[in-house]
């Protein structure tokens, strides 16, 4: 069967059904195909089932690219209000948490509600199961499909990163690039757990669950939140934000206990000079078995002050070196995609190739932990619509 539409989206994901549903507001004929069995999936899973779908605190230092400043139009044209506007509407209670992190109070099926019924107001189609075979441009764009053919003037490319394969991701996104002759900048696994090397795997990997905050360095960047020792590595906030930022060979410097001088009794001489004093002192900084473990594998050289004090700056260096990431199947996100300075930024479409767009993940622009990549798919996709729109 033939369909012939004004906008044709591939992928039913936030950026996709944003840009579908804008699109629609203005009376476009709008068709999405996804291949999946059902939208919004990758939505259904994120912050913990709850979906962390904003973050008030947004702003384009939230964002990696290799263009920084290519975000920012998209951004300023669709704000964490708007869509807080939309959940308002659809009565959807949420809260916000630490960073500025709004989630749902029920589920994340609320969000995935929410656009399929805003489709449903803009008589946007959803095609499901429907896996793109071919996709040819002539006058229009036609995408052949194993049982339909879809014939349009715009095609927007939704289709997201390579991270959580389990969930139906693919490289499609970034083929289709290519066969328009689309630069794509490297991908990578972004907001991912570290391995440790086998060295640190042997010291630390049986400390698995243990967690404290700590401030992590990599580079010119660093991120104050919380840090998870898992039997592989580590994780938590504070590691999956400085993954995103963090190279193979590249070692990173962890503080231990931030704004903390726990060794001041013993250099002060308020308590006994003893391991049996420091383990008392350090076991009120860090985790126990995380103290305990580490008057193990750094034990003090003797107690004079200078001593002491290296002792502590230890606690506040721990220098390690990743041995590599738990890799896209563990990735929140994928970094790198199509190169920005492909696309116009007010409105996502192709410089080279009127009338073709990408949007969301399958882009160049990566958002930190905590709501942002939502945003940037909501503000992708709305910029993308707006513009369809005409």
């Amino acid at each position: 069967m033939t369909h012939v539409c004004d906008v044709l989206i591939l992928g039913a994901g936030a950026a996709g059904l944003m840009c579908a549903i804008e699109a629609g507001r203005h009376g476009k004929r709008v068709a999405v195909l996804d291949h999946a069995d059902r939208i919004g999936k990758k939505i259904l899973i994120s912050g913990g089932g709850r979906c962390n779908f904003t973050n008030i605190h947004c702003s384009p230092d939230n964002f990696l690219s290799a263009n920084p400043h290519f975000c920012k139009s998209a951004l300023a044209g669709y704000t964490p209000q708007d869509f807080l506007a939309l959940v308002l509407k659809h009565k959807i209670p949420y809260h916000e948490k630490t960073l500025g992190q709004l989630f749902c109070d029920r589920s994340a099926r609320d969000i995935v509600a929410l656009l399929q019924e805003e489709c449903r107001e803009t008589g946007v189609e959803i095609f499901l199961n429907a896996k793109v075979e071919r996709v040819r441009h002539l006058t229009d764009f036609e995408v052949r499909t194993q049982n339909d053919v879809f014939s349009s003037g715009a095609l927007v490319v939704a289709t997201g990163g390579l991270s959580i394969p389990k969930m139906g991701a693919t490289p499609f996104g970034y083929e289709l690039a290519a066969q328009f002759g689309i630069a794509i900048q490297p991908c990578r696994p972004a907001l991912v757990p570290l391995l440790f090397s086998s060295n640190d795997l042997a010291e630390y990997g049986d400390l698995a669950g243990v967690a404290t905050e700590v401030v992590v360095r990599c580079g010119t960047h660093q991120f104050r939140e919380a840090m998870l020792v898992t039997h592989r590595g580590l994780s938590g906030p504070a590691i999956l934000q400085i993954s995103s930022y963090w190279q193979p060979d590249e070692s990173l410097q962890i503080d231990l206990a931030p704004d903390k001088e726990w060794t001041r009794p013993l250099r002060d001489s308020l308590v006994p000079r003893n391991l049996a004093t420091a383990k008392n002192l350090l076991r009120v900084t860090l985790p126990r078995r995380l103290a305990d473990r580490w008057l193990v594998l750094h034990p003090p050289e003797d107690w004079t002050n200078r001593s002491l004090n290296a002792w502590e700056q230890q606690l506040h260096r721990w220098r390690i070196v990743p041995a590599g990431t738990e890799g896209y199947a563990k990735a929140e996100v994928t970094a790198g995609g199509v190169d920005t300075d492909e696309l116009v930024s007010k409105t996502m479409e192709c410089h080279r190739v009127p009338g073709l767009y990408f949007i969301g993940e399958v882009v160049d622009v990566t958002g930190h932990l905590g709501g942002f990549n939502f945003q940037w798919a909501w503000a992708s996709g709305f910029a993308a619509g707006q513009s369809l729109s005409g």
